[in-house]
């Protein structure tokens, strides 16, 4: 989060320049690449209205204002948490091309412009438009922290170069067409646009998966569903922040039946080893066993609902499991 909340903040240099007309393209949806292999989306508002929220977000605050980061916040005068609405990400080639963050919501350009300046960015153009490439803070002098990219008054770009100079590219042509299913954007029809966040992978686009998948037991139930998730050809996933309850689904896509039940398998066994490894907590296994997987023709999917006790309590259980591992780890150096 400090890293996406720097390159978000000194994206907004560009509005030192003459800010250009607001676009149909003008969109964070609408600047995804057609080749994205990925692409997802985060409805922050929506995590501001819930309950559960506070504590993601003061973890996000915690990340984000110390020290440099602090002063830059503090100078730009803005608030992540309040002045970011939505937030779009994607990448190309498995993730190793192009990659993009883009944030719509309400930003003051000229102090975060003079923040950023302050702070070393070098500006560069693509498509008739300004870009800023963002100082390496591990090596002094020397670029590669990411680039930044003013769009307009509520939407800002940033990420790798390629991926910016790409988006600025393809706002002045109109869009990529993804916001109207071109690419990966036909898979958008396959998650609920309602929805407090999403996300679609191109399974065909990815390297191949290495080894062979089986169904062993509780320890490699995590595991097996990964291996079965790296045969199909594409998968999706979303939530819906209601009140203090998140549902949660996911899809597995293929035509090969064996594919599907073999992924059948693998989510039923995970959701075994989750049950088995929280016997202490009846509340917790009851809203595991609320999970349903099904299987047709196209896709098996998962889907069930995590109330606010249950978060907690497995946000507790995790938290229980890293103190002990940190614990060990420590004794372990004595």
């Amino acid at each position: 989060m400090k890293r996406i909340a720097s390159l978000a903040l000194a994206s907004l240099l560009a509005t030192a320049l003459p800010a250009a007309a607001v676009r149909p393209a003008d969109d964070a949806l609408a600047l995804v690449p057609a080749d994205a292999v990925t692409a997802g989306m985060l409805r922050v508002s929506d995590l501001r209205t819930s309950p559960l929220a506070a504590r993601f977000f003061d973890e996000m605050d915690r990340a984000t204002v110390d020290g440099d980061a602090a002063r830059f916040l503090s100078e730009a005068r803005l608030h992540p948490v309040d002045d970011v609405d939505l937030v779009v990400f994607a990448a190309t080639n498995g993730g190793t091309g192009r990659a993009l963050v883009a944030f719509e919501g309400r930003f003051e350009p000229r102090r975060l412009a003079a923040a950023a300046v302050a702070r070393g960015a070098e500006a560069r153009t693509a498509a008739g438009a300004t870009y800023f490439l963002l100082k390496d803070d591990r090596q002094t002098g020397k670029r590669g922290g990411g680039a930044v990219a003013f769009v307009s008054d509520r939407l800002l770009v940033a990420g790798s170069e390629e991926g910016v100079a790409a988006a600025l590219a393809a706002r002045a042509a109109g869009g990529t067409g993804f916001d109207r299913g071109a690419g990966l954007g036909a898979l958008r029809d396959r998650v609920d646009g309602n929805a407090s966040g999403w996300l679609l992978v191109d399974r065909t686009k990815l390297p191949e998966a290495k080894g062979s998948v089986t169904i062993s037991g509780n320890d490699g139930a995590v595991r097996n569903v990964i291996g079965a998730m790296n045969l199909v050809s594409a998968f999706t996933f979303e939530l819906m922040v209601k009140g203090d309850s998140v549902r949660l689904s996911g899809a597995g896509y293929s035509d090969d039946t064996e594919t599907r039940e073999l992924l059948e398998d693998a989510l039923r066994g995970v959701l075994a080893a989750v049950r088995i490894g929280a016997q202490e907590k009846p509340d917790v296994v009851s809203a595991i066993r609320k999970f349903k997987v099904a299987s047709d023709r196209n896709a098996v999917t998962i889907s069930g609902t995590l109330d606010g006790a249950t978060i907690q309590a497995l946000a507790a259980a995790k938290a229980e499991r890293e103190k002990a591992r940190a614990k060990g780890a420590h004794a372990t150096t004595k």
